[in-house]
């Protein structure tokens, strides 16, 4: 097993958009060049094998994270990981489900 353990469930729209209302930060997992390859405007990008080196600052945000990725594992592997270190977040799953709900 990874180190991120089992992926995270899917989350609904309603979710998403209840996140983003109570200021949610997004957190991209994917490599630099997928990012820049198009991403949700305002995510951050912190690619999935540098989010344990990166917990305290993704904690001092003191926000509820939506992660996302290309279709949804990556970001699931980052949520459940989360999850453990008591972050608020939920799996958005692939970058465009979170896209259509922020300008």
């Amino acid at each position: 097993m990874s180190f991120f353990g089992l992926f995270g469930g899917g989350t609904s729209e309603s979710s998403i958009e209840e996140y983003l209302k109570e200021g949610a930060v997004v957190i991209d997992v994917r490599t630099i060049d997928e990012y820049e390859s198009g991403h949700v405007n305002g995510s951050k990008n912190i690619v999935l094998n540098s989010i344990p080196s990166k917990v305290n600052e993704i904690k001092a945000l003191n926000k509820k994270v939506i992660a996302v990725c290309r279709s949804g594992a990556r970001s699931g592997q980052a949520t459940s990981f989360l999850k453990q270190q008591g972050i608020d977040v939920i799996n958005g799953g692939p970058w465009q489900n979170v896209a259509k709900f922020v300008d």
